[in-house]
């Protein structure tokens, strides 16, 4: 039977349980089903991103597998490639709970994790074990809430992380560890990339350098924007993730509006949008972007890649529509591809 199929019949059963427990089971489900061979896709939406081969644009975006637990098992749902973490030095619990809410009515999420995983030693053995296997996969890379150098932080999983990664992201983005932010800053982001790419550089030999992707928040600044497109285009970076989740409210009808933490999901979805615009517009084209936020269907990611994303990723509305977004979006693409005349997802880029 169907992953999507063994999914509808589940779901009301799921949603009748905490949203944190029942991200537990979905990744029970996926570590007791195994990795499969990742299914094929035409070459139409196969795309090349900071060196990398894709064999599809959309992508699991960083929070579903925090630990790197079920990467092959994501590739194995059609996924283009697979992004786990965020990994941090050390163990650390996260936020007390509940932190973790679905928005139901808004087909949304808020979250205030703070960046809860078992630490860089676990994932290590755990991500050493499957180096040899086939498929992209990005480690998203964050520092400790208790660091008292959070730059060293982010250097040390560079590291640790370089030589098993495909890209590597990092994230300072997230709006529930306190100050994190404060990295998107000009003067402190250059320091940050500065000592993430020397440590990287000193674990690889120059054949087998991950690029360094970054990701960003959707509440920023116009001339933050233009700084931090400077910054990327200056240190040659991968590609930029535009963006994470959003500490604005727009009108919600969920009972857990009220929450704090990041909103994402269906109401990110123009914010999103026009972060990626404005990061075009700033970058001139010059580094790939990544489309991420609101995107639940082909015609979203459609959007996103006409506006100028070369690849784009899903978490959200995969709680909504089933381990089977992947694939739809891509089935979809493609048909979107053929009506506007396009004969590759890299061609249709920034389009719009």
């Amino acid at each position: 039977m169907r992953a999507d199929v063994i999914y509808s019949l589940l779901k009301p059963a799921l949603f009748r349980l905490d949203a944190e427990s029942a991200h537990g089971l979905a990744l029970a489900g996926l570590k007791l089903a195994g990795s499969t061979r990742a299914p094929a896709f035409p070459a139409s939406l196969s795309t090349q991103v900071g060196g990398i081969a894709f064999p599809n644009p959309v992508g699991m975006a960083a929070g579903f597998d925090k630990d790197g637990e079920v990467p092959d098992a994501l590739l194995g749902l059609g996924f283009g490639f697979a992004e786990v973490g965020s990994i941090t030095p050390l163990p650390q619990s996260g936020n007390p709970k509940p932190r973790l809410f679905r928005l139901v009515e808004d087909r949304a999420v808020i979250n205030r994790m703070g960046f809860n995983n078992h630490g860089a030693e676990a994932a290590l053995a755990r991500l050493s074990a499957r180096q040899d296997r086939p498929g992209v996969l990005g480690i998203n890379i964050g520092a400790n809430k208790d660091s008292t150098d959070r730059v060293a932080d982010y250097a040390t999983m560079a590291r640790l992380m370089a030589p098993l990664a495909t890209y590597l992201a990092v994230n300072i983005s997230s709006p529930n560890t306190p100050g994190l932010r404060a990295l998107q800053d000009e003067s402190a982001l250059t320091g940050l990339l500065d000592a993430v790419i020397e440590a990287r550089d000193a674990a690889c030999g120059d054949d087998r350098r991950p690029p360094v992707f970054l990701k960003v928040a959707p509440d920023l600044e116009p001339a933050d924007v233009d700084a931090i497109a400077r910054i990327a285009i200056d240190r040659r970076l991968g590609a930029l993730i535009v963006s994470n989740t959003t500490i604005s409210r727009p009108a919600l009808a969920s009972q857990h509006a009220g929450e704090s933490g990041g909103l994402s999901g269906a109401p990110l979805k123009d914010l999103a949008l026009q972060r990626l615009r404005d990061f075009r517009k700033a970058t001139g084209g010059a580094i790939p972007l990544v489309g991420v936020g609101g995107i639940a269907k082909a015609e979203d990611a459609w959007a996103r890649i006409r506006a100028g994303a070369s690849l784009v990723q899903v978490y959200s509305a995969m709680v909504y529509e089933g381990p089977g977004i992947a694939k739809a979006i891509c089935k979809g693409l493609e048909s979107l591809m053929k009506r506007d005349g396009f004969t590759s997802i890299a061609e249709a880029v920034g389009t719009e």
